[in-house]
Parts: C-alpha cells; structure tokens; sequence
C-alpha cells in the first residue's frame, strides 16, 4: 500500500529527525509552531497557504502507515505521551495522550463532534466570550468538515456498540450516530495503534503534508524546553534533541527564531512550557482550570462474541444525560463504547492475579461502555492544575470531589441498566471493590452502595482541555477570543488548553473549527493580506 507521507519525503519535503543532530543547530522562520496535532496541524496548513514560512516542532517521532502494524506493544510507547501511562499526581486519573507527528489525531478513535451549542452559549454568558456564538462558529466547522472528510458512519455498528444502540432502544434513550473524520475506512478497529490504511484523516495525512508541499519545514523528537522573552515579545524557543529512544536528551540543542510563535502542545503542555519558561503571569491563572472529560468505565459479559477490537471503534452515542442536566447543575454525562483491544483491556480491568486472569479469559464477549463527564460548568467543578515537577516535566493535579462522584453513580447506573437491557448476563463497573452483577435490580442495589473513591473507582480520559484560557479580558483568561497571549504580543495558542471549560464531546473537532479560525485571522495579521480561504 502507499504511504504517502513518505512519498512527500523522498520528493524533498522538509524534514529533520533532531535525534541525528550531531551539533547545536538555529532554524528561524515568520512562525515556529510548537505542536503538531489538532491544532498545530490545521496552524500549519493556513499559515503556509498565506505564504509565510512555517517550522513545526514536534517532541515525539514521526510514524507513518508505513510504521503502523495494529501492535499494541509497539504503539503505546512510541505514538503516546508516558508510553500511554501518563497519570494524575495522585494516580487516579490515567491519561491517554498522543506523542507523534500528527498529535492524539494519530491515534484517536476518529469521533467528531462540533462544540455543543449549550457550551458555546455557556462561554459567552459565562466567560464573556460573545463573538463565539453557534452561528460565528458553524461556517468554520462546516469548513474543517470539508477538509477532513467528517460524516456519519454509514456502516452497521459492530457488536460492541450495537449493545448500547440495542440496550438504549428498549429504555427509551436516544442514541445517534457517530461523525468520523474517515475516508475509505477498513473497518479495522486498531484506530488507537495509528491507521495503516491511510483512511484515518489525521493531521499526519492531510494539514501537515499540505503545509511540507508549501515549503514548511518538520522537526521530530525535538522537547520544547524553554522560551526566551525581551520585553513583551518571544525571541526563541530552546529546544532539547531527544535521543533515538524518544525520551532522553541527546546532549544537543537547538534554537529557532520565528516573528510569531504558536503553542499547539495541548492541554498539560502548553502550559507547562509557559510555565518552565516563567512566562508573564500576572493574574496566577496559567495552568490552572485544566479540564478532562473524567471517564468512568461499566464492563459487561455476552453470552455471545462481542469482539470489541474489530470494527469502527466509536459509531454510536447518546447525549440523553448531558440534555437531561441543567448546563451547570448536577454533571451530565455522554454515553460512549470504546475498543477494547488486550493490552487496553488488561489494564483498565480491575482485579489482579487469578480473579484478573479469570476475567481476561472472557475478554471476545466483553462489552464496555464510557461515561464522558462534563466538567467546569457547576461551581463546584473547578477541574485541575498544571504543574512542574523537580525535572520541569508537567503533571496535571485533578481532585475529584463529591460533585464528580455523584455523578458517576448515575453514570455507573445507567450504564448498568442499558447493558442488561442489551442482553448482559454479567455487568460490573470499573472498581476495585466491585465483584459484579447477575441482574438489573442486584447492579442497582449493588452500585448504590458501592463506595466511589480515588483509586477504587477506576477514572480515565483522553480528552485534555483548559489550562490557558479565553476569556474577554487578561484577569479572567490567559489569551484572547482569538488565541493570542494577552501579554506577549508575539505568541498565540492554538490548542485545546484554550477551552475555558469541558465541552462535553470529544474535542477534536472543536480545535480544528477554532483553530482554523483563529489561524486564518493570524495569517491575515501576519502576511498583511486577506485571510486564505478556508480548505
């Protein structure tokens, strides 16, 4: 098959592995765009297009379809932040976050959602963002809908989450179909190990080689260290070269000079290069109201084979929870199913020796589903913090507090009940203490009184938000409406950190509609000609 990222290479693309670096190196460019997922990539790509030259500096590696092989033990360490282990400071959060070329767009399971409308409208009553309306926002996700191929899923859902479409019909629930940023899917199901198939239109495959094809230049396995400041303006960033392995430093570094740099290293990144380069921070809000849609995990057991690692991973949802809560009342939650593949499964499943192996046994008629809580809007949901640690690596701190746990009870319970409508003959939540259910009524009696605390409650996420920002004014937010710093005048964020909440759907999509906005407005200020069309 072809890989046509390497194509683009051996044509003569710009391109610079930092671990083959054998002396210190300066790159200056009009940009220097930290990041190469959602955000970077869609920067990237309107940038170029306005003529400017453009260097993209990404921390993990390049793979391509040429690399992708469906191995899990291959793909967590080399296309994920920690090798997929990144934790909460406390452990009870575990975070999975993309770390190649192309971002978490690499390797996420492709569901695309615009930002609800009930969270738009919450940002501009709550947090004075105005000119974000659903009408300003639409053309621009129609837009990136476009250039990413974004539609419904046409295909029957597989057994996995056939289950919650089944399960919900007979509870009178509402279930929908998921948009996918597909084209020509193989109905593979190994989204999260990088797509093979070159279906997947991740920024690896579509923004990235469009901005290479302009001139722009790619830097792989170079950590973004430091910014250095004169005055209110950003005048390089330092860069450490990592070594082969990806994670240690090489020993050389490198300097890039740019008129404007954009951070698009996500939420915990973002922030954290702020904050190890003691970035102006007058009003101590970098870092701080970092959002995660917190996830609680409900597994089941089918008489029959489920076979969860096969076939689209996401192609059916229910928002029925989220219209149910008030936007900040009591969380609401969105109904998911994800892949399950071994090593996935192993590790999210409770228990350990014999009752563990006894459970993995069962894993081809194991269904799961996801409840995405929907952080940031009570007020008493305040999420979490960036931090550095002693080395100046991030950790993200995120209390979850009696606010979060009742939530996750009815979540737990509605899960429950839609899997043993859906046929179940064995249901359990994700926790330690959980010993499982045989029907209906003993999982609700059963999870009622299950004790819910970190680190017996099992809690994960994929979705990172928040930590810089917007807002109408520098006392509320870090950067503006249109992602530029509110006190250095050379520098934007165009990543998910901007979020000033959760928005209840899987992000995705949301970047990529704000982004190209922001970005096309950028490239009109910084080329001095009108915004590039929109792709």
């Amino acid at each position: 098959m072809r890989d046509p990222f390497r194509e683009g290479l051996a044509s003569g693309w710009k391109y610079v592995d930092a671990s083959g670096l054998v002396a210190n190196q300066t790159f200056e460019a009009d940009v220097v765009i930290i990041g190469s997922g959602a955000g970077g990539g869609v920067t990237a790509e309107l940038l170029s297009a306005a003529g400017l030259e453009v260097v993209i500096v990404e921390e993990g590696p390049l793979r391509t379809s040429s690399d992708f092989k469906m191995h899990e033990s291959a793909a967590y360490p080399d296309l994920y932040q920690e090798s997929a282990s990144r934790q909460t400071a406390d452990k009870a959060i575990k975070i999975l976050q993309g770390r190649c070329v192309g971002g978490s767009t690499t390797v996420n399971w492709t569901s695309s959602f615009r930002t609800p409308p009930d969270t738009l409208r919450w940002w501009q009553t709550a947090h004075g963002l105005k000119k974000l309306s659903v009408e300003a926002m639409a053309p621009w996700f129609a837009a990136m809908e476009r250039r990413l191929n974004i539609g419904l899923w046409p295909l029957p859902p597989n057994e996995n989450n056939a289950a919650l479409a089944r399960g919900a019909e007979k509870l009178g629930i509402p279930v929908a179909v998921i948009p996918r940023n597909v084209k020509m899917c193989w109905n593979l199901g190994y989204c999260g190990m990088g797509c093979p198939t070159n279906a997947k239109q991740s920024m690896l495959l579509t923004t990235i080689p469009a901005a290479l094809s302009r001139g722009a230049t790619l830097i792989s396995r170079l950590r973004a260290d430091k910014l250095e400041f004169s005055g209110n303006r950003a005048v390089a960033l330092h860069g450490v070269a990592l070594k082969p392995d990806g994670v240690h430093p090489s020993g050389i570094g490198v300097t890039l000079r740019a008129r404007h740099f954009v951070l698009s290293g996500g939420a915990i990144n973002s922030p954290a290069l702020l904050l190890r380069s003691k970035a102006v921070d007058p009003h101590s809000l970098l870092g701080k109201r970092t959002f995660l849609h917190p996830v609680v995990v409900s597994s089941s057991l089918f008489a029959g084979p489920v076979r969860a690692d096969a076939g689209a991973p996401q192609s059916v949802y229910s928002d029925h929870f989220l219209k149910q809560a008030a936007v900040d009342g009591p969380l609401g939650f969105k109904l998911e199913v994800p892949p399950m593949h071994p090593v996935l499964f192993a590790t999210t499943l409770q228990g350990w020796g014999e009752a563990h192996a006894r459970l993995m046994k069962h894993f081809a008629n194991c269904q799961t589903l996801l409840a995405l809580i929907r952080d940031g809007f009570h007020p008493e949901s305040q999420g979490g913090r960036v931090s550095l640690r002693g080395d100046g690596s991030p950790v993200l701190d995120y209390p979850l507090n009696e606010t979060f746990w009742e939530a996750a009870r009815r979540a737990l319970l509605a899960m429950a009940e839609i899997q043993f409508a859906a046929g179940a003959t064995w249901v359990t939540p994700v926790h330690e203490s959980a010993t499982g259910f045989t029907s209906w009524a003993e999982a609700r009696q059963g999870i009622a009184d299950l004790p819910l605390a970190p680190l017996r409650c099992r809690v994960v996420s994929a979705h990172l938000m928040g930590g810089c920002a917007m807002a109408e004014s520098p006392q509320r937010g870090v950067v503006s409406d249109e992602g530029r710093h509110f006190q250095i005048e050379n520098l934007s964020v165009h990543d998910g950190s901007v979020f000033p909440t959760s928005i209840g759907a899987n992000p995705q999509l949301s970047i990529y509609g704000l982004v190209a906005r922001n970005a096309s407005l950028l490239a009109a200020a910084l080329a001095g000609r009108p915004r590039p069309a929109i792709l």
